[in-house]
């Protein structure tokens, strides 16, 4: 399991998958052939079915005209390649169109890129093979007296706490930046923006219904702003960024927590997430919404366990609760643009988290089934999807004229 590094990355949206990743690919592929006369991408299935909602083709034209080349762009949204959904192939050629050089990459979620022959690697791995299930990681706790967050600085070191403190940073700029614009998102939607009302709104109300509406304005902060294409988190992708920092940011204000506990709070957030990442999947592509505001949830509603005074039996219990009330939840975008349901989704993900971490912590933290098993269930619900149903914009909410 590699390092929650590789988890939290700090980028532009609106994709994690479809345009955050293919940056990466566009100039990680100039990197290593350069000598190009000119060039050309092939996006295949879902990385071409809802590329151009998703800026796909912006991002990747950028990359190549910042390195003073151009891009030919073929789609072919019914072709797939086995190894994942969001496959992109690049070529290079010469003046006499003699094929340099080609490589074919796959975005597997959360902006990670992986070139074909890699899927498999295993040099990154920060954590030993034997602590990569939440049930050993849990039992390695207990035996050893350690929290869930000082297992990741065992494994990470404690310069992880600079790396997450950076982290912090950026989300709370995100949501200050979201809490302060408003106006129509980019795109075909004519979506307008609902941050700033909403909050502006929420701070009028009171009690146990009124106060935690203000998590729904922050998680939509960064929604909005991930849709307009600012800087976010993938907490853990961009489509599904607001939910955590919405609630950290929350329960902050609410308890006057202190920041290195909101910071060991995102450490046990990653492993949560990162633990989906290595044995399931955070690639709406592949398993639709319940990988991406799903695992979303789950990281949140860990993080406010422990930030609440949870036991790491609850803070697991809260997590999986996350991923199984999400269950089959489908990747529809409408327009393939990260913003209905998208935005909606997070603000609701954020109040789910807050529930779940409070039924957690209500029990003993006992329960009949396990973060690891649900895991198990995620991938099979998702794969039994079809696949119009994860993210192709062929089905469901997808299909409805706006």
């Amino acid at each position: 399991m590699e390092s929650i590094r590789e988890l939290y990355r700090i980028g532009y949206g609106p994709s994690s998958s479809h345009t955050m990743g293919p940056r990466y690919a566009a100039q990680r592929f100039l990197n290593a052939c350069n000598t190009g006369v000119h060039y050309e991408a092939e996006l295949f299935g879902s990385l071409a079915a809802t590329g151009k909602g998703h800026l796909t083709d912006s991002a990747l034209r950028q990359i190549f005209k910042d390195n003073g080349k151009e891009l030919h762009i073929h789609w072919f949204p019914e072709m797939q390649k086995s190894a994942h959904p969001n496959a992109l192939t690049l070529k290079a050629f010469d003046e006499n169109n003699t094929l340099l050089c080609e490589k074919t990459y796959y975005s597997t979620g959360g902006g990670k890129i992986v070139e074909e022959g890699e899927l498999n690697d295993t040099k990154k791995a920060v954590y030993p093979k034997y602590l990569c299930k939440m049930d050993h990681i849990l039992a390695y706790c207990r035996k050893e007296g350690l929290q869930l967050w000082e297992f990741v600085i065992h494994y990470e070191g404690d310069e992880i706490l600079l790396f997450i403190e950076k982290v912090w940073q950026v989300m709370v700029e995100a949501i200050k930046r979201g809490l302060e614009q408003e106006g129509v998102l980019p795109g075909g939607l004519k979506l307008p923006r609902k941050a700033a009302q909403y909050f502006a709104q929420a701070k009028g109300l009171s009690g146990p219904v009124g106060t935690p509406a203000r998590a729904i304005s922050y998680a939509l902060a960064v929604a909005e702003e991930n849709a307009a294409g600012g800087q976010i988190v993938t907490a853990p992708t961009c489509g599904s960024c607001g939910v955590l920092p919405g609630v950290l940011y929350y329960v902050r204000n609410q308890y006057e927590i202190p920041k290195i506990k909101i910071l060991r709070a995102l450490l046990t957030a990653g492993l949560i997430g990162n633990l989906v990442k290595f044995n399931g999947s955070i690639s709406g592509a592949e398993v639709g919404c319940q990988g991406e505001v799903g695992v979303a949830c789950a990281m949140a509603s860990g993080a406010v366990a422990q930030l609440l005074g949870g036991s790491i039996q609850q803070i697991e219990y809260a997590a999986e609760m996350g991923i199984e009330h999400h269950l089959g939840l489908t990747c529809d975008p409408m327009l393939g643009l990260v913003q209905i349901p998208c935005i909606e989704r997070n603000a609701l993900g954020a109040m789910r988290a807050l529930d779940h971490a409070s039924y957690a912590l209500l029990s003993d933290g006992y329960h009949k089934v396990s973060f690891d098993m649900v895991i198990d269930v995620m991938m099979e619900t998702g794969q039994a999807l079809p696949s119009l149903y994860r993210e192709t914009s062929l089905g469901g909410l997808a299909k409805i004229k706006h």
